[in-house]
């Protein structure tokens, strides 16, 4: 990097746009929606998707709501020509859905494309031509008079090539982009725009698509907003135009540009799944759509099955979504801190069915999209005592008492640094089980039986303690209180039993019983054990042998 001051990099001209709206407005209804993931996507791929790969993608987009789609560059190469071909021949496109092409402004390039649209019956032409500063000056060595001549002249052959097309009943809509706007003077991408408008002759009922792209991310959200809205205001038949976005994402802010410039009056987004497409890729769709989405606006695309998209995605283009990307990553449902894993479990245990959103740490439900409630919380060594409590109980239906949750929560964080790594929600459930459940030493509980005389209870039980049989006997006002009794004609430390809870672990002629009892020794320390047994009683009598068993080990 160069040491300061740096000379090197200049600092984007802001916009002079005294008066700008769009900062104190809200996006209320979602924009027209153009998927160019089998163009722009495609062509950024280190290894091009297949027909039958392009053939599958083109059904999950029109699977997902997309009613425009960008099939390719057909006057480019064969391969593209015939991909469009076999979507018109094989009658793949329903009528509601219009296949966009992109083509230079040279003649024989859209005689081509025009051929590549034979018979089809909503199409859309997108017709481009360079217009920044560097662009003229460094590849073309031409002047603002050149390219506008370049684009007007583009749209004449296209009026002129495209009438039998239209004659034989194809609806063919015109899109035209300055490729580069953003680094094109405000006034000459006006003057290009206009110009190239005054010959398409667009009406109310089919207005012309004016394509505003960011070819190259260079500024701040902001600045590209204001762009977006000095053309809105200054275009003559503003009536007659959909204005659309085409961000990149070279800053790494290709959402946040897309979300203001749609403030700033735009009516379209160009984009893909995900993100793909040159160098940092486009505008992620998934991402400004589900955004609407959680605002309370329907994007009128449907992302209900996530992860199948995604997996089509990844198939299909050899890339992956990273596990941080909103919404689709695999770990953007998931806490790892201890304190969001207990706020996560506490707002959604009041969360009502019927009521507005408010879990905390989750600006979505998971289900929305497919996505599962049992990701939510992972294990590592920085989770707390709520994640485990919050685990335990929605996969495995163990509800342990409060007071368990911070003693579970020492004990697998233990197993997690031991470990080094996360703990799958096995990892958790066994290490609960090896504490809890199947600890049968020093003391094993071998018999057990209760019988009521008057108000009490008596117990006769067999325990085994460092492999020395015992029977045993002890009255009490319960079971629980019969058998700490009996416990006292052996050589067990003494304990006092603080709390006791239970529920089934399962329904119908399978459930089971869990009980957990609290414990307190004779030092003041307090633990707890857990059994688990279809006669609720034994699984108490097992709770307690269990936390005896605990406390030994501690000692």
């Amino acid at each position: 990097m160069q040491s300061a001051p740096i000379t090197k990099y200049r600092p984007f001209p802001p916009v002079q746009l005294p008066g700008r709206q769009w900062p104190s407005r809200i996006i209320t209804r979602a924009p027209i929606w153009c998927s160019v993931d089998l163009r722009d996507g495609n062509q950024a791929l280190a290894q091009p998707m297949s027909v039958e790969e392009k053939l599958e993608y083109f059904d999950l987009l029109v699977k997902i709501g997309f009613k425009e789609i960008e099939v390719g560059f057909p006057s480019a190469s064969q391969i593209e020509f015939d991909f469009c071909r076999r979507l018109i021949d094989e009658k793949r496109i329903p009528d509601d859905v219009a296949i966009q092409i992109l083509c230079q402004c040279r003649e024989e390039l859209i005689t081509r494309s025009i051929e590549a649209l034979r018979g089809a019956k909503n199409t859309i032409f997108h017709l481009y031509n360079s217009t920044s500063p560097a662009q003229r000056k460094y590849v073309f060595n031409a002047s603002r008079a050149d390219i506008v001549k370049i684009a007007t002249q583009g749209t004449i052959w296209v009026k002129q090539h495209s009438r039998p097309l239209v004659a034989a009943g194809t609806r063919m809509r015109f899109e035209y982009s300055p490729e580069s706007f953003t680094s094109t003077e405000l006034d000459f991408a006006l003057e290009i725009c206009e110009a190239v408008t005054d010959l398409w002759q667009p009406t109310v009922t089919d207005k012309i698509i004016l394509n505003l792209p960011a070819t190259v991310e260079y500024t701040t959200p902001n600045v590209h907003a204001d762009q977006i809205e000095w053309m809105s205001t200054h275009l003559t038949r503003r009536d007659r135009t959909l204005i659309s976005l085409h961000t990149h994402n070279d800053r790494g802010t290709g959402v946040a540009a897309t979300e203001l410039s749609l403030l700033a009056g735009a009516d379209r987004v160009e984009g893909t799944l995900f993100g793909n497409g040159e160098r940092t890729g486009n505008v992620d769709i998934v991402t400004v759509a589900m955004n609407l989405y959680t605002q309370g606006v329907h994007p009128g695309l449907d992302f209900t099955d996530i992860n199948g998209i995604r997996e089509v995605y990844e198939r299909c283009t050899r890339l992956e979504v990273p596990v941080r990307s909103p919404y689709a990553g695999e770990l953007v449902f998931t806490a790892f801190s201890g304190s969001h894993q207990d706020a996560i479990n506490k707002s959604w245990a009041v969360q009502k069915p019927d009521a507005p959103w408010d879990v905390l740490y989750i600006p979505l439900d998971p289900a929305d999209i497919g996505r599962s409630y049992k990701a939510i919380i992972r294990i590592n060594s920085q989770s707390g005592k709520g994640g485990v409590a919050y685990l335990l109980e929605h996969e495995f239906g163990f509800s342990l008492p409060k007071l368990m949750h911070k003693e579970i929560g020492r004990i697998i964080n233990d197993v997690a640094d031991a470990k080094g790594t996360e703990l799958t929600s096995a990892d958790v459930h066994d290490a609960f089980r090896q504490e809890y459940l199947e600890r049968t030493a020093p003391v094993a509980l071998q018999h057990f039986k209760t019988t009521e005389r008057d108000s009490a209870v008596k117990c006769d039980a067999t325990l085994t303690i460092e492999g020395v049989a015992h029977k045993l006997t002890g009255d009490g006002n319960g079971p629980i209180d019969a058998f700490v009794h009996s416990l006292g004609a052996t050589s067990l430390p003494q304990f006092e039993v603080l709390s006791y809870s239970e529920h089934s672990l399962g329904v119908g002629s399978e459930a089971r019983a869990v009980s957990y009892i609290q414990i307190k020794t004779a030092r003041g320390h307090t633990l707890f054990g857990a059994g688990i047994d279809t006669n609720i009683e034994l699984a108490s009598i097992k709770a307690i042998v269990s936390a005896i068993n605990r406390m030994l080990a501690k000692r």
